[in-house]
């Protein structure tokens, strides 16, 4: 059958049915995955394009896989987050869904009173096991979506389920079948997909996936999981760990249109941001990801990373208020106890902090020296500067001007004879042994001695 592609914009055949191979024994990859020893990195060169869909977007797990990383989030702590999500999330919904557990009471209530808020973004979605009993669960909470583990590699079908390919992918189809009598969206999560047979099992269940869908007339969904973080988004990577080879197949073997394709991944090898931003280039609409990252093990993609690369990507914040990024990490320190990396992006405590008195110099001079964007403007987070040993007169000229809020006429200088004075009492600490930073109450102590006219007016 000859059909418009009208991404590429070119007639293209569509009539290549891929069949379901149901090997007698797993494939469990060993010349890629030996298990002793980290995965290797196997490359066939073959190249597929990028094929970035018109409209991309983020969605969210922060309350299902990034709720399993800590502890149990309180009702009220859930209803916050939601509310900064959809203030993040702007005026165009760019965070456009959020899911949740529907399995405890506390579940249920925190999806409740998240519904009452009525707003529209983040949808609220649900997260249920490929089991038919769940779906009462959906109904109950009055959801049109909800996701379906569908586990895809040979490891969780063999090892797991303990089935064959031909009774998991009939199961599967089962269940979906039930969700599409009911009237509820599926999402079907295809659980480990970089260690999965891609041609023979993921395309041929995939394809069955878009006839149902196409019968049904209700759009199925197919969140392509990276469960170990093993996704590589070089080019000309082999699959099955290729992002870019999963979505380009998902979307033009499988016949799956991008905006039912969703990337999920984590960060084992610190790749996670890089592959969602691949699977977004190569076809993929919807890149999820939890808000500062959390998540099982290494976490997964951080939202406020997909936000700013979305921005990257298409010149414009489309409505989204990047400033609510520092109030979400707040909020979880001080609230949730819970304790950010200090050099983690966009996030940490010291994430545009320098303690170089090179670079002091030179934020002096001109910010855009050593800031990475103005961090003033897009998170509410001016630059700032810590003082050690390594800070120089310039580390100290910069903390006392931005401290003491001193006007352009009156700020200090690296050479102001009160800069040197506290330089030299640092070096002194150093000198006797000290190996911690200088803290902000010593600082402002020591300011108080040398600028204590500006102190007093900062107290006013």
């Amino acid at each position: 059958m000859i059909k418009f592609n009208k991404q590429r914009r070119t007639l293209e055949r569509e009539d290549y049915k891929y069949e379901l191979q149901d090997v007698k024994e797993a494939n469990l990859y060993r010349d890629i995955y030996s298990y002793e020893m980290p995965p290797l990195m196997c490359f066939n060169h073959r190249q597929v394009p990028m094929m970035t869909p018109q409209d991309i977007w983020i969605t969210d797990t922060t309350f299902r896989d990034g709720q399993q990383a800590l502890p149990p989030f309180s009702v009220d702590q859930i209803v916050h987050l939601f509310k900064l999500l959809h203030k993040l999330s702007g005026s165009k919904g760019k965070i456009r869904q959020s899911e949740f557990f529907l399995y405890t009471d506390k579940d249920k209530a925190a999806v409740r009173k998240c519904q009452e808020l009525g707003y529209e973004f983040p949808e609220i979605t649900g997260w249920i096991r490929a089991d038919k009993r769940d779906f009462k669960l959906v109904k109950e909470m009055g959801l049109k979506e909800t996701g379906i583990l569908t586990s895809a590699s040979d490891y969780h079908i063999f090892n797991k389920l303990k089935k064959t390919r031909k009774q998991a992918l009939e199961d599967y189809l089962d269940i979906v079948k039930a969700a599409l009598e009911v009237g509820v969206i599926p999402r079907c999560h295809l659980e480990d997909i970089t260690r999965a047979d891609f041609y023979g099992f993921i395309v041929p269940f995939a394809q069955e996936l878009m006839r149902l869908s196409k019968e049904s007339g209700i759009p199925i969904k197919i969140r392509a999981c990276d469960t170990l973080g093993y996704g590589l988004s070089f080019p000309g990577v082999m699959l099955p760990r290729s992002v870019n080879g999963i979505i380009y197949g998902l979307n033009q073997l499988a016949g799956v249109p991008s905006e039912l394709l969703e990337w999920h991944g984590h960060n084992d090898f610190y790749r996670g941001l890089n592959n969602a931003v691949a699977a977004w280039l190569y076809g993929c609409s919807a890149a999820n990801g939890s808000l500062l990252g959390i998540g099982e093990r290494t976490g997964n993609t951080a939202i406020e990373a997909l936000v700013i690369e979305y921005i990257g990507l298409r010149g414009t914040t489309d409505g989204m208020d990047t400033t609510v990024i520092t109030e979400i990490a707040e909020y979880f320190e001080k609230e949730m106890n819970y304790k950010i990396p200090h050099n983690q992006p966009m996030v940490g405590a010291n994430f545009n902090v320098t303690r170089a008195g090179i670079h002091a110099d030179g934020l002096m001079k001109d910010q855009e020296i050593y800031n990475i964007f103005d961090t003033e403007k897009v998170l509410n987070r001016p630059v700032d500067i810590g003082i050690t040993d390594k800070s120089g007169a310039a580390g100290i000229a910069y903390w006392l001007n931005g401290r003491l809020k001193l006007p352009e006429s009156n700020k200090t200088t690296k050479s102001d004879p009160g800069v040197l004075a506290i330089k030299e009492w640092v070096d002194t600490q150093y000198v006797e042994g000290r190996t911690t930073g200088i803290s902000e109450e010593e600082m402002w102590a020591q300011a108080k001695i040398h600028y204590s006219e500006w102190v007093a007016l900062q107290k006013k």
